[in-house]
């Protein structure tokens, strides 16, 4: 490890440790990436009336607003010697997401029947799990990063976060389509969730488990007196407990700036992963039954296209990594604007080789959300709270989707229940996150003490 460096009270660290840090991320995004693009499959294989998906919807981010600020909480407090800080919280959420994984696709092979009220409750409940285990393995990548890396090596550290969060997402959408092609069965009986579908959640839950151990093995965080010496942290705050109402007060502006433009572009996202495959099917496959084999091939390329969002999600991080500080939000509302313009074409599109232009775009708009806010965000914050924080700032990204889904059983109604207008909707609310991001005012911890 190098010495401090003068203008950074953090050191500089090896590209090793940084990419050490995030490789985790690559299982746990796999786990999350399986439930997104595959469960308005699986509800709708089960029996969920298309007009009520959104609560099944609503669930996982529920899930994530309650337990992430917990996790930023108690992982600031916490230190366990030959572990750590955020890891102990990685492991035991790695543990239960490998657990649910092998459950959720089960879901209608325990003879409940479709349309069974056991069947989707089951269901719930596992997504339910899914989704808080999912969190608590999540969380500590995006903390280590800001407990870890300088100011100038963090925009590097997002990025390369999120070139790995986005290639587990590619392995993770493909994971079915791949298996069929080479004759795992795409159609199940009425009311059960394909092989297809079923083994590649297996396969997810085994890569979970091997990228989480890379970074447990592989990084060492800083012990409480190091940490509180590179984030300038006085012994009197280091035992401070301050609530949540204190923490919002004393949040910095740009916690609630860059909250405005995440709260619109996470509602179009909510909607994609609700809609998606319905809107697909009707659009290109021209059907709405949710056991047919039409829809079945619809949910694989939706899994498909997903890759190619998360592909070029990859490559933009790449690109967006070079950005300079005096670009970010430049670069941030573009990116937005084309993510935009990607969902509002799914509407109009009916060829499912075009719907790869509509991904590409909306991967470069998926960039910039993993990218951009937690840059902004932790350079702006002081150690002390880190955790809580990025907890907090969470909601950011939970209750979007909580809104969305809720405001799903007024919108989808409107709409005629017409699924590709409701990605026509997510591209208008990717515009308006657009125009929001001037409202950021970027501030800079270290420089102001």
């Amino acid at each position: 490890m190098e010495s401090v460096n003068k203008k950074y009270s953090l050191p500089n660290l090896p590209l090793g440790t940084i990419w050490m840090i995030s490789f985790g991320f690559l299982g746990v995004q796999m786990a999350f990436q399986l439930q997104s693009s595959n469960m308005g499959r699986i509800f709708q294989t089960l029996g969920a009336d298309p007009t009520k998906l959104g609560f099944f919807f609503i669930l996982p981010p529920l899930a994530g607003l309650v337990v992430q600020p917990l996790i930023g909480y108690f992982s600031d407090r916490t230190w366990i010697p030959k572990l750590g800080r955020r890891i102990p919280y990685l492991i035991v959420g790695s543990v239960i997401a490998v657990i649910v994984l092998c459950l959720l696709p089960n879901s209608g092979s325990f003879g409940f029947g479709f349309d069974s009220t056991a069947a989707l409750l089951f269901g719930a409940i596992t997504i339910l799990f899914m989704d808080l285990s999912s969190n608590i393995a999540m969380q500590p990548f995006k903390m280590m990063v800001g407990d870890m890396v300088n100011e100038k090596q963090k925009g590097f550290a997002y990025s390369i976060q999120s070139f790995l969060s986005n290639s587990g997402a590619v392995l993770a959408s493909i994971f079915p389509f791949v298996l069929t092609m080479i004759g795992v069965s795409n159609t199940a009986p009425k009311g059960v969730i394909p092989q297809s579908v079923v083994i590649s959640f297996y396969i997810g839950a085994v890569i979970l488990i091997i990228c989480s151990l890379f970074t447990v093995f592989k990084v060492k965080e800083y012990p409480p007196e190091v940490y509180a010496n590179y984030h300038g942290i006085k012994q009197s705050k280091v035992k401070e407990k301050k609530g949540i109402i204190t923490l919002l007060k004393e949040a910095p502006k740009v916690f609630w700036t860059i909250t405005i433009v995440q709260f619109f572009c996470w509602m179009g996202f909510q909607y994609l992963w609700t809609y998606g495959t319905g809107a697909i099917a009707a659009n290109v496959w021209h059907t709405s039954a949710p056991y047919s084999a039409g829809y079945q091939a619809a949910g694989n390329w939706f899994g498909v296209l997903s890759a190619v969002q998360s592909i070029s999600a990859v490559v933009w991080s790449l690109i967006l990594s070079k950005i300079s500080n005096e670009k970010r939000k430049v670069s941030y509302a573009l990116s937005l604007v084309l993510g935009g313009i990607g969902f509002g074409s799914i509407f109009f599109v009916h060829n499912e080789y075009v719907l790869i232009i509509s991904f590409i775009l909306i991967g470069i708009a998926w960039a910039s959300m993993m990218t951009f806010p937690f840059t902004i965000l932790t350079n702006a914050l002081r150690g002390e709270n880190m955790g809580m924080y990025l907890g907090l700032f969470n909601c950011s990204i939970c209750l979007p989707q909580i809104v969305a889904s809720c405001l799903s059983f007024i919108l989808f109604p409107i709409v005629g229940e017409s699924m590709p207008s409701m990605l026509l909707i997510s591209g208008i609310l990717l515009i308006i996150g657009a125009i929001s991001v001037p409202a950021i005012k970027e501030t800079f911890a270290s420089k102001e003490s």
